[in-house]
């Protein structure tokens, strides 16, 4: 049945039981495929997200649990936007999920559950996912202290690559200090290196990456002071009469000092990247938001540094990845904030998923508007607009 619905060949009427687990098929097709109509159909997806989310909590734990489970349906029931609490010691003890899926889910569970994580081998066997449990903002201080410790004894007993040199790391180290500008405050460094350890798989395999900015403009594109100022015989002279000198030098001024930072962030490898996404200024996060690197990108938002409004501007740009406003929303201190949130809804690139699980928490106000905004999906402005009618309703009763 999944592949005939994979391939549009099953009438609506038969996709619309499909949406309300209704087929009868075996417990374990069945949630494939509603994870498929959850992920994939814009008709029926919104329908299918709801039928999971009340989905029998024995035949969802037994999926958890086995390796043979379709990838698709395992990132489903992981995914921080969709977990359900009673099958986090199944997902744990599943070989099929990777660290990097723990981790993300480390990071935003609840106080309760980071119990259950604590007393889990595999967990504590992980730097990844002990790391992000660090990050993890529900953590008390007993559990703080745990991980704390925990986090201490893997950096007391580094592993050794096969074959890599002890010098290697000093080596990389002189390099990338010749690189970065000040940055040695001190502030952050615990963060820095709980984050260089928790992804340092990832970052060995994107080294090679040069900086590019997601949507860059040509100046930015060009890198370099030369191209980012605008040509002296394009610029005419302002009139000494009319424009004050210190308003005519200003916006060459601004120009020039963003020409400065790409060619800083320029010059620098991956980590030496990181490092400035984590401690440097609020123009460097500005410009690494947009670093074509995701795990660039990702560590802006693990900066100490990183303000309220800067997040605000980053929910609602359409020039950043995919996984940048994903993450935005696994952070509990940022979902707070109303207008983060709501931006995230309005941001036409934002993931259909956390978009539509996003819109219970809008007003009724920016429901209206959303259910008017052509950027985003159809199927967001026609929740919106049924979201906007329920709630009008309600008022009224």
């Amino acid at each position: 049945m999944i592949e005939l619905i994979r391939a549009s060949a099953v009438p609506a009427n038969l996709m619309q039981s499909a949406a309300r687990g209704a087929l009868s098929v075996p417990p374990g097709e069945m949630l494939e495929i509603l994870v498929y109509l959850a992920t994939q159909s814009k008709v029926f997806g919104e329908q299918a997200a709801l039928t999971l989310a009340g989905w029998d909590e024995a035949s969802s734990r037994d999926a958890a649990a086995n390796p043979n489970t379709p990838k698709e349906v395992l990132d489903y029931l992981v995914a921080p936007q969709n977990f359900r609490p009673p099958l986090l010691p199944a997902l744990l003890g599943n070989s099929a999920i990777g660290e990097e899926s723990l981790s993300f889910l480390a990071a935003a569970i609840s106080r309760d559950l980071v119990d259950v994580m604590l007393k889990n081998e595999r967990v504590m066997q992980s730097k990844a996912i002990v790391a992000s449990l660090a990050s993890n903002q529900n953590l008390s201080g007993i559990q703080s202290n745990i991980v704390e410790e925990r986090l201490a004894s893997f950096k007391q007993a580094p592993v050794q690559a096969a074959g890599e040199s002890a010098m290697e790391p000093n080596l990389e180290s002189a390099v990338l200090s010749s690189a970065l500008p000040d940055i040695s405050d001190g502030e952050g460094d615990a963060e820095l290196a709980a984050y260089l350890s928790a992804n340092a798989g990832e970052i060995a395999a994107e080294a090679g990456k040069a900086f590019q900015v997601v949507g860059a403009t040509q100046e930015e594109a060009g890198g370099d002071t030369a191209s980012a100022a605008p040509p002296e015989s394009k610029a005419p002279e302002p009139a000494p009469e009319t424009t004050p000198k210190k308003q005519a030098n200003k916006p060459e001024s601004n120009v020039l000092e963003r020409g400065s930072a790409l060619q800083k962030i320029a010059k620098l490898d991956i980590t030496g990247r990181i490092q400035l996404a984590m401690k440097g200024t609020k123009e460097d996060r500005s410009l690494l938001i947009r670093d074509g690197t995701k795990i660039v990108a990702l560590a802006v938002l693990e900066s100490p540094k990183i303000s309220d409004g800067e997040v605000e501007k980053f929910a609602s740009q359409k020039n950043v990845l995919e996984a940048v406003l994903r993450q935005i929303t696994i952070k509990r201190r940022f979902m707070k904030n109303y207008v983060v949130m709501r931006n995230l809804v309005f941001n036409p690139r934002t993931p259909l998923d956390v978009a539509l699980g996003l819109m219970k928490n809008l007003l009724v106000n920016d429901l209206k508007n959303l259910s008017g905004n052509k950027e985003v999906p159809e199927t967001v402005r026609k929740l919106a607009l049924r979201m906007f009618k329920q709630k009008l309703e309600t008022k009224k009763d």
